[in-house]
């Protein structure tokens, strides 16, 4: 049971607290990778005197403030509000005013051995094979008959933590042919593709692609699966996976491009665990909130881990260094997006401006001292004590005293 002087009951438990009470044994006791020690270093040390500290002043009366900087690390519960907005306000001009799906690619539990082995490979090939598979159903002229564009966000974890990773696709509904025309799914209102035919042809490609990975001495085996050394019994294997049903799940459209904006938001850039849903830590324990999706009826339950435990599975969330957890495709696809997207607005005859398409593009958060201006950056001073920005006084007009 975890006691009431143990709690702090009278504070938010935060991942951050977390790290700081148990990781030091737990880095001592358990192997963990050098990425694995430097998600942890960040967390534990984000908005204190380690790395730095900055002075904002509002935009409107000229009242400042200072605080310690924040880590930014992406596997930050504290750190991923700003990264959200940035990528949100990016993307508001190439918003089409069509249906948007939210389709939901996953990787069956039998997996989740390996993939520990095997991050950046597995995690690829979950990618490539979903965002091949809506690309052939976009290309058969029964659906569509053109090319698709969409955008993928890589999750990895469940309610619990325990691995579940699949990937979460923003599809707008249409295509755009080889001869220049648009063309929107036939049953717009209900579905963009049938699931099970969605999952079929996922299955198959991330199969094909596991063997070509396997038979090319691509796949770490662990030392508990040492048995898939053998082709026999990787063969027997697969099979087993071939057997099981695939988790292909395709919401109804949303209902506008604010609501697209909306959701994209709340995908793009979450972590593990939130610290909101951390209740309690003591007694060498962790109580956290989830949601129980059994059954078909959302339930709110608690769980209580051995804090071990707990950041054991945090850390099966750490990604690999660099590697991108947002990709895009089709006519979204970086390198074309621009030029595809202004011509799919010509063809369904709109304007480019979708200034009015999402939530207003202001920076900084709201000054506490007049409540309508902004608080903008105006120091900032690094880690290892340097200056790396300083802008002007928004009263004066000069620049601030650094001495």
């Amino acid at each position: 049971m975890i006691s009431a002087h143990q709690t702090e009951s009278t504070q938010p438990v935060e991942v951050a607290d977390i790290f700081r009470r148990y990781g030091r044994s737990y880095r001592k006791t358990k192997p963990i990778s050098g990425k694995q020690g430097a998600v942890m270093y960040c967390i534990e040390n984000c908005r204190t005197a380690v790395f730095g500290h900055h002075l904002d002043q509002c935009d409107h009366c000229g009242h400042t403030d200072s605080d310690y900087n924040s880590c930014r690390d992406r596997h930050c519960p504290k750190c991923q509000s700003i990264a959200r907005k940035k990528w949100i306000n990016a993307q508001l001009n190439d918003i089409l005013p069509v249906p948007h799906y939210h389709v939901i690619f996953t990787l069956p539990n039998q997996l989740h051995n390996l993939l520990c082995y095997n991050q950046k490979l597995l995690f690829d090939v979950l990618f490539s094979s979903s965002a091949q598979t809506l690309q052939a159903f976009g290309r058969d002229p029964k659906w569509l008959g053109g090319e698709l564009g969409f955008y993928g966000v890589l999750h990895t974890w469940g309610q619990t933590l325990w691995p579940h990773p699949h990937v979460h696709f923003i599809v707008p509904g249409g295509a755009l042919t080889a001869d220049g025309r648009w063309v929107a799914p036939r049953y717009r209102s209900k579905f963009l593709f049938p699931v099970r035919a969605l999952s079929k042809v996922f299955r198959g490609k991330f199969i094909e692609a596991l063997k070509n990975a396997y038979y090319e001495d691509q796949l770490v085996i662990p030392d508990n699966e040492a048995h898939l050394a053998q082709a026999d019994s990787f063969e027997k294997w697969l099979n087993q996976l071939v057997s099981r049903d695939w988790v292909v799940y395709c919401k109804r459209p949303f209902g506008s491009a604010e609501q697209v904006v909306r959701y994209i938001g709340r995908y793009t850039h979450r972590v593990a665990i939130s610290n909101r849903r951390i209740e309690a830590m003591g007694d060498g324990k962790v109580a956290f909130w989830y949601k129980d999706y059994r059954k078909n009826r959302i339930k709110s339950r608690q769980m209580k881990l051995d804090a071990e435990e707990f950041i054991r599975r945090f850390l099966w969330h750490v990604l690999p260094k660099r590697y991108h957890k947002i990709r895009h495709y089709g006519f979204l696809a970086n390198s074309c997006r621009k030029a595809r997207v202004s011509q799919i607005r010509s063809l369904l005859q709109i304007e480019s401006d979708t200034s009015e398409a999402g939530p207003k593009k202001e920076t900084g958060i709201k000054c506490s001292a007049c409540g309508s201006g902004r608080m903008q950056p105006r120091i900032i001073i690094d880690r290892f004590g340097r200056l790396i920005s300083r802008g002007l006084d928004f009263k004066t007009n000069e620049a601030f005293d650094t001495s």
